[in-house]
Parts: C-alpha cells; sequence; structure tokens
C-alpha cells in the first residue's frame, strides 16, 4: 500500500470513507466495503491491487431507500493488510469523524477522488448547473478539501457543521466544479465508472449569456474586526474599512454569538533599545 502510487492512494480514500475495519476475537478481524452492485468492478480492481486473499459476494436486501437494493460486499481478512491500513489511518470501529488525510507523501488528487467517489456527488444540478460536492463528518477531510480545491479553483470555502446533523456538506458549483472535476477525473485514472463519466460531461457546459459571476468575497480580517468592535458604530465603521453599512451590522453580531472567531489579542511590541548610541532592533522589529 504506497500512496505515492494513485491507484493505492485512490483505494485508501475509498476505504477511509466507504469502508469498515472491524476486530474479532485474538488476532482475527477484517476489513469490508459494500457498495452498488453495478460498480462491483472497482472492487475488483481492489482485489487486482491487493497482495492478499479476499473475496466479493453479492446480496439482495431491504433498505430504508429502497424496497430492493443489490449490493457487492468486498472482504479482506490478513492481519498484515489490516494491520498496515490501520497504520496510514483507517481505525477499527467507527470513524466517520476521526479519519484524517495521511501523513507522509501520498497522491493527493487521487486520495480526495477516492474519498469523493465514495462520500461525494459528481453531476448537474436540477437547474443544469456542473457541481461536485462531498458529504463528510470528518473536519480534518472537510479542511483537507476546501484547501485542494482552492487551490485549484482560487475559490476559498467556510467550513461549517450542518446545524441539523453535524455534517459538513462541502459544494463547488460551475466553474469551479467544471475545474476541480477535470483535476480530480483525468484520463485513466481508477474510479467509479459513472462518476468518471459525470464528471467529463461537466466539461460541456458553458455559462449563459447574461448570468451574472458573483464576485469573491472579502474575507474579514482579525484587524477588520478590532476595528469594528472598537468603534461599535456601523456606519463609522463602514467608511473606515470600506464596507457596506449591512455587513458592519451583522459581523459584530457574529463575533458576539460565537459564529465567527474572536479576534486575537494583537502582541505588544518591544521598543528599540539605546545601547551605546547604536539602536538594537528587537526580533519583533526586524
Amino acid at each position: 500500500m504506497d500512496l505515492t502510487v494513485p491507484e493505492c492512494a485512490y483505494m485508501f480514500g475509498f476505504l477511509q470513507a466507504d469502508g469498515h475495519l472491524a476486530k474479532g476475537p485474538g488476532q482475527k478481524g477484517r476489513l469490508t466495503a459494500e457498495i452498488n452492485a453495478r460498480d462491483v468492478e472497482l472492487l475488483r480492481e481492489f482485489q487486482k491491487l491487493t497482495p492478499y486473499y479476499s473475496s466479493i459476494t453479492e446480496r439482495t436486501r431491504s433498505t430504508n431507500f429502497a424496497g430492493i437494493h443489490n449490493s457487492a460486499t468486498w472482504t479482506l481478512c490478513s492481519l498484515e493488510a489490516r494491520t498496515r491500513l490501520n497504520e496510514l489511518g483507517l481505525p477499527y470501529g467507527r470513524k466517520s469523524k476521526t479519519i484524517a488525510p495521511p501523513q507522509g507523501d501520498f497522491s493527493r488528487r487521487d486520495y480526495l477522488r477516492g474519498v469523493i467517489d465514495a462520500d461525494g456527488s459528481v453531476g448537474c444540478t436540477g437547474k443544469g448547473f456542473p457541481f461536485i460536492s462531498l458529504t463528510t463528518a470528518s473536519t480534518a477531510i472537510g479542511a483537507y478539501l476546501c484547501f485542494y480545491a482552492g487551490k485549484v479553483t482560487g475559490t476559498e470555502r467556510s467550513l461549517r457543521r450542518n446545524a441539523r446533523d453535524g455534517i459538513y456538506n462541502i459544494l463547488y458549483t460551475k466553474e469551479n466544479a467544471q475545474r476541480l472535476a477535470a483535476d480530480l477525473y483525468y484520463d485513466g485514472c481508477l474510479s467509479l465508472e459513472r462518476k468518471k463519466t459525470a464528471a467529463d460531461s461537466l466539461s460541456s457546459w458553458v455559462r449563459p449569456a447574461g448570468m451574472r459571476v458573483a464576485p469573491e468575497r472579502r474575507r474579514w480580517t482579525a484587524q477588520e474586526d478590532r476595528v469594528l468592535l472598537r468603534l461599535n458604530d456601523d456606519a463609522a465603521a463602514a467608511r473606515e474599512l470600506e464596507r457596506t453599512r449591512k455587513s458592519c451590522h451583522i459581523r459584530p453580531w457574529r463575533l458576539r454569538n460565537g459564529q465567527a472567531p474572536a479576534p486575537a489579542e494583537r502582541q505588544p511590541t518591544r521598543p528599540p533599545v539605546l545601547t551605546g548610541g547604536l539602536v538594537r532592533v528587537s526580533p519583533s522589529h526586524r
């Protein structure tokens, strides 16, 4: 399991999001990954990548989402394989909030494609706009996708849990989705075939004439927050910060109610010290 190899990085990302590592008595245990039976070819690729015996079984059952659901399950029992996966960051038992990107070198876009294939969506909205989304309970995974996608698309995303169930729902649309899809789902990559097809189809979308491009939001800085709280006046803050009065009215409410982090107090700086007619500059002034 060399995570610098694209296929291994993809498989590990997929297993982190949609696999389950269980312990049994003694040294017994197993890794399982259950997906829709239509995607069984992906599990066969996992079998080829794994130098240990594993099996694929299929079953039909009733679920909350469908009267009849056909699924395929890949099972791997090797202790050596399970130990390696656990060392790389696949925990035993419940893991949705604790998984995180691997430490050290790994193929980043392939890893993220595995996570999105397992717990994300790719396609077009009801209005025909391209989108890529990820639903995750892990702060580390959500933050890493925002960081990586920011480098690819130039767009920042705020990471905030859904108030109803505490889940992160991260969404990229239109040109941002096109750029991210083109980067993650490149020709010849290992992926769910239906999501690769959906990702390829996003490139055909063209922004309709007259559709406005929303400008990037201007992020609040700690210095601006301090000015805002010091003035305590919407109109005065709007003039000094060159922001709208509405934003200067909403921001203090968010700061006081914990919906935005309070600005840290500025550390006092030490003045230059005079020594023998020379000025010695303290490290904070260099």
